[in-house]
């Protein structure tokens, strides 16, 4: 590797490094203003774009692409429709904060096309594992890059429409 290759990787990683030492070190993330959220209208079946979470997965999982947005830049907000092979389905609004791989609910959709706002609208940890696996599984492959939106939503969108998840390898940290 040449002198210079190595400087710039070198201060790239520092850059990282000094970024995220806070997360690493165990402390808490920083505070973040978010913008104010405005309910989307409920999901329309020609609107829902289907995902996969992994191959044992026997639920389908899709995300309604008129609801997405990026809020603040870290961000992404969108209605999930979760429908199993019964037919039961959950419909819900949530976030997804990039920086802090975190999730969160704002609503849950009803049968009559309203919303019951969450009771407790706290920010949580992204699993990787178990049914709520799908958070995990949009924030890699769709959603997030390098602690930012993955783009505006737009183009997050078009990812989700043409199943062309982010080409960095989908492995949950």
């Amino acid at each position: 590797m040449t002198s210079w290759l190595k400087y710039v990787v070198l201060g790239a990683t520092l850059c990282w490094a000094n970024a995220h030492a806070g997360l690493l070190n165990g402390e808490e993330p920083p505070e973040l203003q978010e913008s104010a959220l405005v309910l989307p209208a409920p999901p329309a079946k020609d609107a829902l774009l289907k995902y996969e979470v992994g191959p044992t997965s026997t639920m389908e999982f899709t995300v309604d692409a008129r609801s997405v947005s990026v809020s603040d830049r870290v961000i992404v907000r969108f209605t999930s429709v979760i429908r199993s092979q019964s037919g039961a389905t959950n419909i819900s609004h949530e976030g997804i904060r990039c920086d802090t791989l975190e999730k969160k609910l704002y609503a849950s959709g009803r049968a009559d096309g309203s919303w019951t706002p969450a009771a407790s609208g706290t920010w949580r940890k992204i699993e990787g594992t178990g049914a709520n696996r799908y958070h995990a599984a949009l924030a890699t492959d769709y959603f997030c890059d390098g602690g930012t939106a993955a783009g505006k939503a737009e183009s997050i969108v078009e990812r989700l429409r043409r199943k062309k998840p982010l080409p960095h390898p989908g492995k949950f940290p």
